[in-house]
């Protein structure tokens, strides 16, 4: 038996007051002479012998009933085991993802685990509590039983790692308390890629709440798949989540409401496509939709298709640019301006998005200037040199940009082999790797040390193309009287990738809490910021001004799926689209047996449950009030009855 104070046990050093009192009340008795008592001896004796007895058993009462006081005081108790006598700490993990929309016999997933947790934490216990969009710290659970009701489906969803990795802060530094870790989720397997080490100072508990097997379809996504005067073709491609037979309607939503409805068949598989064909005039903002019983958060997907905006090319060049005029000759996209360097019209060249030096001689310092400030404006620059550049002008804005430098030129034939096919440059060109194909070559080249990326390369290695964020290098000329290169099919993508990348046009739909980089060809005033609404709400991106476009950041916000507007004073300049990412719709389980040191478990109140057995702590102060009130009765019906 333990004792929660226990200091409460020094006035058991008091019982020796009444012990005291008593041998006070004990003194002899005075004798009184007194004639023919001779018969009274024999009931003088017994008196005397009854009294003390009486007041023994009074004595023994109160030292009994003083005592079970003191000990009630202290408060005793026995504990369920060595654990219980360890401070505890409890921090719980909540996933609210789109997966825990799932159901089984008791109902939704998330529901059930809110209610569970709201029946089967003890109401006085601290604890912390952890979702995928908010933290709880050391609070009770009347205090946060409203939040804990009204916890939505958060479309950033966290994996086991991090969500360990935040409880872990949680946990206070001291080292003699029990900390435990408790994970409630459907684990799917997505969540559990990455390796989770748990600390062994930690107990590590994890709740799978599991569902009945269900058939989910979702929309994957959506693009133009081919567009003339009037009308756009749109692809929708759908997914199941396990091949099926099944059937599900689709529809197409558009600003006049149902404008088309169809049906996608699986036919055996778990992907499905679907078309319909849209006026322009009705194509602003579209919503796509399915009928399906599985998880609902992807059965909507949203598209806006974007204003068409010509990016703005601009050419130095004292070279043969027909090449050029061809990549860019298409006026509904590109803006082309072609200039010699002596008559380069500065003005029009500060607005270009996209500026090439095609084998100049020569760089003037005010076009190093004016490149210079194009860069830090966000604009993108090539540069491909002459056989007879000046490299001391070459290099002076290569430094000042940061993109190296060339050294001595060099007469040896090269071939380009080697293509980055991971670089955005290329992103989409290629079906696959290619390795053998008709090499282009240089009959001249220049060594160039670069810090940036290098995109194309020769057979020894060595950069043919590189970039530094905008800036991309060539380091040899690319005219026919020195490389192919122009004949070679990558000279296309190269060019118009280059320039459809010095702007970020808007794409039909972004994902959700992603990092989405977004240019809106906007001049604004000095004190004016676009902002981005949706109904009447409304809220303020982070965003760059540049000379004729505004690049605008987005993250965290906005935080669910829908249509929003760019606004600028009230005006609508652009039409955005948001989607949830469809990770969570991959329903797949994960293996929770390769963590040996956890607990795996499949019910909230089986844990519970244990947990207060295990801590339990049997609290025995009331017995010894119950003694102590006996005692009292005790030495009250010996006072009165016993003579």
């Amino acid at each position: 038996m333990l004792f929660k104070h226990p200091e409460f046990l020094y006035a058991l050093f008091l019982l020796i007051i009444p012990i005291i009192i008593h041998f006070f009340q004990l003194r002899k008795f005075k004798t009184q002479a007194f004639t023919n008592v001779a018969f009274l001896k024999k009931v003088k004796l017994q008196t005397r012998k009854s009294s003390k007895i009486k007041k023994w058993l009074v004595l023994f009462t109160r030292m009994l009933l003083f005592t079970a006081v003191i000990i009630a005081f202290a408060q005793p108790y026995i504990p369920a085991s060595q654990e219980a006598l360890r401070e505890q700490e409890r921090v719980i993990y909540l996933d609210n993802s789109f997966s825990m929309q799932q159901k089984n016999a008791k109902g939704v997933l998330l529901k059930q685990a809110i209610q569970e947790l709201l029946k089967n934490i003890p109401k006085e216990e601290e604890f912390s509590l952890l979702t995928n969009n908010a933290v709880f710290k050391n609070v009770k659970l009347n205090e946060i039983k409203n939040e804990l009701l009204q916890i939505n489906y958060s479309p950033k969803g966290l994996n086991l790692k991090t969500a360990y990795l935040k409880a872990a802060q949680l946990f206070s530094e001291n080292s003699a308390s029990k900390k435990n870790f408790i994970a409630i989720s459907d684990f799917q397997e997505i969540n559990l890629q990455e390796d989770v080490r748990f600390s062994p100072q930690h107990e590590v508990n994890l709740i799978r709440l599991s569902s009945e097997e269900q058939l989910n379809f979702l929309v994957k996504d959506a693009k133009i798949s081919t567009e003339n005067p009037s009308t756009y073709t749109l692809k929708v491609n759908l997914e199941a989540n396990k091949k099926t037979e099944n059937t599900v309607p689709v529809g197409v939503y558009t600003k006049n409401g149902l404008f088309a409805k169809t049906s996608a068949a699986f036919t055996k598989t778990d992907t499905a496509s679907v078309h319909f064909s849209l006026p322009k005039t009705e194509f602003i903002n579209a919503k796509i939709s399915i009928e399906d019983k599985g998880l609902t958060y992807d059965n909507n997907f949203y598209l806006s298709l974007p204003k068409n905006r010509a990016i703005k090319v601009g050419v130095i060049s004292n070279k043969n640019d027909a090449y050029l005029k061809k990549i860019f000759g298409k006026k509904d996209a590109f803006q082309l301006d072609l200039f010699s360097l002596n008559s380069a019209n500065y003005s029009v060249l500060e607005k270009a998005d996209f500026i090439v030096l095609n084998e100049l001689e020569n760089l003037p310092a005010s076009l190093r200037n004016l490149l210079q400030n194009h860069i830090k404006q966000n604009g993108s620059l090539a540069i491909i040199p002459s056989v007879k550049a000046d490299l001391n002008a070459y290099n002076e804005l290569l430094q000042k940009l940061g993109a190296g430098r060339f050294t001595e030129a060099s007469a040896e034939g090269l071939k380009i082999t080697d293509i980055k096919f991971s670089h955005p440059l290329y992103k989409g060109v290629f079906n696959k790797e290619v390795r053998n194909f008709e090499y282009p070559e240089v009959k001249k080249h220049f060594n160039y040390s670069g810090y940036g990326n290098t995109i194309l390369s020769y057979n020894n290695q060595q950069a043919f193309l590189s970039n530094r964020e905008n800036i991309y290098v060539f380091t040899a000329p690319i005219s026919a009287s020195n490389s192919n290169f122009k004949q070679s099919p990558l000279i296309v993508p190269t060019f118009y990738n280059m320039a459809k990348q010095s702007l970020a046009l808007p794409q039909l739909y972004y994902t959700l809490n992603t990092l989405n980089k977004i240019s809106i060809p906007v001049s604004l005033g000095q004190d004016e910021v676009l902002k981005i609404g949706k109904g009447e709400a409304n809220f303020i991106p982070r965003q760059q001004k540049f000379n004729e476009q505004v690049t605008i950041e987005l993250e965290d916000f906005p935080d669910t799926d829908g249509h929003y507007a760019v606004k600028n004073n009230e005006q609508t300049i652009e039409n955005l689209s948001f989607n949830y990412s469809r990770e969570e719709s991959n329903l797949k389980p994960g293996d929770l047996s390769v963590y040996k040191n956890a607990v795996i478990g499949n019910s909230i109140e089986n844990y519970f449950s244990e947990s207060i057995k295990q801590n339990q702590i049997n609290a025995l102060w009331k017995w010894f009030v119950i003694f102590a009130i006996g005692f009292l009765l005790l030495e009250v019906l010996l006072l009165k009855f016993l003579k």
